[in-house]
């Protein structure tokens, strides 16, 4: 099948290579010559601008947006509103905002354009593990686009099937799915990277909960100095906690055992955000999620005014007087 991929960073150009691996065609285009170059010289064709993109593709065309959400995907999808003809499809595999997909997907209906939002899940390793899929759009488009999810798809490989699930049919097994209509697919990964913002938090925690038995703070007869590399592979291997998060700490604790090139400064995609406003919106508990990001914020802040409010008010009730920054 053909395909245009638009965004060629760190997701695309390898989803673009998958594909092409797949005995698909891909016509790419990226506002960096240099990686359009790279990929044209791998197999794809490349292209100088979204016109140049959209006339190199036949009829119905399907257009893969991969650019960073917001303003950026915002104004490549308005352009190719303005670039496709009736029948066309454009997927945005990015991470919307899942009510932005809805107005978009309504705006392109106009003009008789369809659209599908495509949650990746996958990261640098997606070339070669796959990328998870969480689709949402019209059925008929979506069934259209089948063999380009099932190529970026891990496929079912070693994972060992849920006991009932031959039963059941469907692709899920297959790492990809259709969740429902436009701005489903986009929802669902929104909640994913929720949970992975929870998760993430409660491994880092333990891992500094471990570290901090060997503190001075701690009574000597209860001190322990653990090997948290080891801990960390131990956890690997046939613990409940075994998981592709666990694998990537360990990988980071082998090479570095103080981390210490990392700041601790934590950035948001912004999906934790959107995933306790939704939250919020049904009146749904999240109180884990919610407190990963909120921790993430802080992990940006030198000492934020409201801890300087709190050391004031412990001083004034009873004169304790807090360490000096640095001290």
């Amino acid at each position: 099948m053909q395909i245009g991929m638009i965004g060629l960073g760190r997701m695309g150009a390898n989803m673009a290579r998958r594909l092409m691996r797949g005995g698909h065609q891909c016509v790419v285009y990226d506002r960096s010559p240099e990686t359009v170059k790279a990929l044209a010289g791998e197999g794809a064709r490349g292209a100088d601008s979204l016109a140049a993109l959209v006339a190199a593709l036949d009829k119905p065309r399907a257009v893969w947006v991969m650019v960073p959400a917001g303003a950026p995907t915002e104004s490549t999808v308005m352009e190719l509103g303005d670039l496709l003809e009736p029948g066309d499809t454009v997927i945005d595999g990015g991470n919307s905002f899942f009510k932005d997909d809805i107005r978009r997907a309504w705006a392109l209906a106009q003009k008789q354009l369809t659209y599908v939002d495509a949650g990746t899940s996958g990261g640098v390793f997606g070339l070669e593990r796959g990328y998870c899929l969480m689709v949402g759009g019209d059925t008929a488009a979506v069934q259209r686009l089948d063999p380009i999810f099932k190529t970026l798809a891990p496929g079912r490989g070693s994972v060992e099937r849920t006991p009932g699930r031959e039963k059941v049919g469907g692709t899920a097994e297959d790492g990809y799915l259709h969740c429902g209509p436009v701005g489903s697919g986009h929802f669902v990964k929104m909640v994913h990277n929720g949970i992975e913002y929870g998760i993430m938090q409660a491994l880092a925690e333990g891992f500094d909960i471990m570290r901090g038995a060997g503190n001075e703070t701690v009574g000597e007869e209860y001190r322990f100095d653990l090997p948290l590399a080891d801990i960390a592979e131990l956890w690997r291997r046939g613990s409940v906690l075994s998981s592709w998060l666990v694998d990537l700490t360990a990988k980071a604790l082998v090479e570095d055992p103080a981390l210490a090139k990392f700041s601790g400064h934590v950035q948001d995609s912004g999906e934790g955000r959107w995933t306790v406003m939704a939250a919020v919106e049904e009146a749904v508990p999240a109180d884990v999620i919610a407190a990963s990001l909120f921790t993430r914020f802080r992990s940006r802040q030198e000492h934020s005014f409201a801890e300087k409010v709190l050391s004031a008010m412990r001083f004034q009730f009873g004169g304790h007087v807090e360490r000096p920054t640095g001290g």
